[in-house]
Formats: C-alpha cells, sequence, structure tokens
C-alpha cells in the first residue's frame, strides 16, 4: 500500500502515513516524488533505515518524462538501498532509466509485451503486474521467454476490476505451482530480498 499524498503533495507525512498501517496483510510502499530528486534521495535513506522493502514511482500523475535526469538518479538511490520499485507509466519508455533495478512494471500492457520481454531478457530485475496482460496468451508468453518468476498478481482495488486478472490467472495454462507464484509467491520473494 503506498500513500497517493506522498506521491502528490507530502511525501514525509503520506509514506510516515503508510507506515503506521503497516501488520500482517499490510505492506507499506514508499512513495517517491520524481519532480524533486534531492528530496527523493533523502526519502530513499529514510525508507530504507525504517525497514520499507519497496517504493512507488508515480512518473505519469507527476509528469516526469523518462529522460528525464532525476528518474535513473532515483532509480539508482532505490537500488542502492536495496529498494524494489513499483513503477507506473509506459514500460516502453520507461525501461531503461531503470536498468539495474530490481522492479515491477505495474502498467505493462498485452499490446507493449514483445516490449516488456525483450528488455526483461537483459534484465533480471525486471517483472510485470498481470493487471493488463488480458490477451489469450500474455501470461504464458512471459513464462515462456523470461520465466514465471516474472510475473507478479495485479489487479486495481477489490472495487474496481480484479475479475478479469483472476480468471485469466486461473484458467490460462499456467501449473498450479505456477500460479502460486504468480499469486503471490514471487512477490514474497522479491520484497523480501532473496532475489
Amino acid at each position: 500500500m503506498a500513500s497517493l499524498r506522498a506521491a502528490l503533495f507530502d511525501v514525509a507525512s503520506g509514506n510516515d502515513e503508510a507506515a503506521a498501517l503497516a501488520g500482517p496483510t499490510v505492506l507499506p510502499v514508499g512513495a517517491l516524488d520524481l519532480r524533486d530528486p534531492l528530496g527523493a534521495e533523502r526519502e530513499v535513506v529514510r525508507l530504507a533505515e525504517r525497514g520499507f522493502r519497496a517504493v512507488r514511482l508515480f512518473p505519469d500523475e507527476q509528469r516526469v518524462e523518462p529522460d528525464f535526469p532525476s528518474v535513473r538518479h532515483v532509480a539508482r538511490r532505490a537500488a542502492e538501498a536495496g529498494l524494489v520499485i513499483l513503477t507506473g507509466g509506459d514500460v516502453r519508455r520507461f525501461w531503461r532509466p531503470l536498468r539495474g533495478a530490481t522492479v515491477v512494471f505495474l502498467d505493462t500492457h498485452f499490446y507493449h509485451l514483445g516490449d516488456f520481454v525483450v528488455a526483461a531478457r537483459d534484465e533480471p530485475g525486471f517483472h510485470t503486474s498481470t493487471r493488463l496482460l488480458n490477451s489469450p496468451d500474455a501470461l504464458e508468453t512471459v513464462a515462456a521467454h523470461v520465466g514465471v518468476d516474472r510475473l507478479l498478481y495485479g489487479s486495481r482495488t477489490p472495487f474496481y476490476e480484479p475479475v478479469v486478472p483472476r480468471l485469466r490467472l486461473a484458467r490460462g495454462g499456467l501449473g498450479p505451482a505456477e500460479i502460486a507464484a504468480v499469486a503471490g509467491g514471487n512477490a514474497r520473494r522479491i520484497l523480501e530480498g532473496q532475489e
């Protein structure tokens, strides 16, 4: 769980609110402001010291382009701190500045799946959410080309669109162990630092 307040208005207090909700079923994810790379660098240190395992980037909402120096700088600092990066944005545009980091691309669309696969072949830390991978063979394509360990189950909040990703996972060509990995095992593995 990440804070939109942290992403758009007040990084420190928003992240503190997210941290306060931590518990056995809630993992706090720190948000960083790519518009303020120096502040983001300080926040990475603060979050790592507080035991956060992941940070969320909001490039579209913050109107940040992939060639802005802040994107590469913040990604590098997060990777150095051992933080997993969860990011929005088009994988075709944002893959380059995130090289070398452990990243989950949250908005990989099935139309762009080939671009994710060819980037992920060279980047062992690249993962993708299943949220928008609803074509008949998207999950199987990722599994065949870069491994099922690169897939993490994704949907919007429970009241919005969980049915399609769940049906696609349950009715696709993955076996029970692979489904278990996508449904939670892969997320636990990367967030526990076992990459």
